[in-house]
């Protein structure tokens, strides 16, 4: 027999020392529950715009299956993004195929409705050129910091999705009067969010670059 521990057959320190097992990876898996909800919204797009012109686009029947189809992808958008964040469950993929999926379906059914005559083209132009230009004021201010999303924001994702979807539906009557009014709230809340979101990136540039100065200043008058 030996002395010898079964735990190591050295000497010294590193010997004595357990053998520490590998800490498991932290980082989400890249196929989570909200990465496959914002895929789903992303798949529905073609087949959302093939239910809008199908049968010339007017059939009462397929408008409700597109409403349908449309009424899913907004749903996961609710879910998606609080389920990343509640479970943990961000990544890189979500931060850049969440927001894709939101322009895209909702893009798609603005601009399917204007080629079907059914919502002014001007409409759909000040809804996407506002959604295309706070993307990009967030790029960039990026480096200066992250503008959260407001209350006012989220009231206007609800209502553009309210109001697309009385669009969507081959409605008559009292409802289709009630449509319009509802789209109307939603391209007011889109222009003036749109500008808070100007005032808000505007504002955090300038504090950023007050930092990279005051920054400067300092290394200057440590040297």
């Amino acid at each position: 027999m030996t002395d010898t521990p079964a735990r190591a057959t050295g000497s010294g320190p590193a010997a004595d020392r357990p053998a520490t097992a590998p800490r498991p990876s932290t980082a989400p898996a890249l196929w989570n529950i909200a990465n496959v909800l914002t895929m789903v919204r992303l798949l529905l797009v073609p087949g959302f715009v093939l239910l809008m012109f199908a049968e010339g686009g007017h059939d009462p029947a397929w408008r409700s299956v597109a409403w349908a189809a449309f009424t899913i992808a907004m749903i996961t958008d609710l879910f998606d993004g609080e389920l990343a964040r509640r479970r943990n469950l961000v990544t890189d993929f979500g931060k850049i195929a969440d927001p894709i999926a939101d322009k895209a379906i909702m893009g798609a059914a603005l601009i399917c409705l204007s080629a079907l005559s059914d919502l002014p083209w001007w409409v759909t132009v000040v809804i996407l050129a506002r959604e295309l230009g706070i993307t990009l004021l967030r790029f960039w201010v990026i480096r200066h910091g992250v503008i959260p999303a407001s209350r006012g924001g989220k009231a206007k994702t609800l209502t553009q999705g309210i109001a697309v979807g009385m669009y969507i539906l081959a409605l008559t009557g009292p409802l289709a009067s009630l449509r319009w009014w509802v789209m109307a709230v939603a391209v007011v809340l889109t222009v003036a969010t749109g500008l808070d979101y100007v005032r808000q990136a505007v504002v955090l540039r300038r504090a950023g670059l007050a930092r990279q100065r005051r920054t400067a200043d300092g290394a200057a008058g440590g040297q």
